[in-house]
């Protein structure tokens, strides 16, 4: 197959329908793979009703070692058993807009490029539903991790990516955040390996239901991690 949406998900239950009926709806060689945390909504139950129905939609429910960026691990590993050629990496919140794969799918053919992210913070990119303390830490982050570790795409916390199979081979083994670090982490090691990051404009959707589990304090709290994280090369 040619691209799988993996989607990490932890009560989505309000959101999940909607999102795999449009991921599967894209005029793509897609397969949906929603990688569940046991979530205590019926997110998983949901998921699993819909794969009976539609054997482009796939469910990995983890009963252990939770957490956003294990999920996200396991993700891309079973991705890559299920034969993808391209990984997408999304939220399941509806914040990540399924139309945009298309552009991003798109954005690697251009000769060189091995990622493509999802980017608000590059013209034609929007970003006007969040709060304004929200968008004041993106940009802190922004300038932040541009300065320690060198990152120098516009939008380094988003988490609406396409991975050639590549740079996930390349990256993969070194992964180990349990937590939503892991979007800085996988950075760090695509810079790392030299692969190259290509940004596409998208614009960042408000969530549908539901409250975001991100939350600005913690955010913060992650970049202080930047500082091991390029020392040690541990995240």
């Amino acid at each position: 197959m040619d691209i799988v949406a993996m989607v990490p998900t932890y009560n989505e239950a309000g959101n999940i329908k909607a999102l795999t009926t449009e991921l599967c709806a894209l005029p793509l060689d897609l397969h949906v793979l929603v990688v569940d945390d046991n979530s205590p909504d019926g997110t998983g139950k949901i998921v699993d009703d819909i794969a009976k129905l539609n054997d482009k939609v796939q469910l990995l429910n983890r009963m252990e070692r939770r957490g956003r960026g294990w999920a996200g691990i396991d993700g891309f590993k079973k991705a890559m058993e299920m034969g993808a050629s391209y990984v997408v990496e999304m939220d399941g919140d509806l914040s990540h807009a399924p139309k945009y794969i298309s552009r991003l799918r798109e954005a690697l053919k251009a000769p060189g490029f091995d990622v493509a992210v999802g980017s608000r913070y590059i013209s034609g990119g929007k970003d006007e539903h969040r709060t304004l303390i929200r968008r004041l830490v993106s940009s802190f982050a922004r300038i932040y991790l541009s300065l320690a570790l060198g990152i120098k795409i516009k939008d380094p916390t988003s988490g609406f990516r396409i991975f050639s199979r590549h740079a996930l081979e390349k990256i993969l083994p070194n992964l180990s955040s349990r937590d939503p670090f892991i979007v800085t982490e996988i950075l760090y090691y695509l810079k790392k390996n030299n692969l190259s990051v290509v940004e596409v404009p998208i614009e960042f959707m408000p969530r549908g239901t539901g409250e975001s589990k991100l939350k600005p304090a913690t955010l913060l709290k992650y970049l202080l991690r930047v500082v091991k994280l390029r020392f040690t090369g541990k995240a």
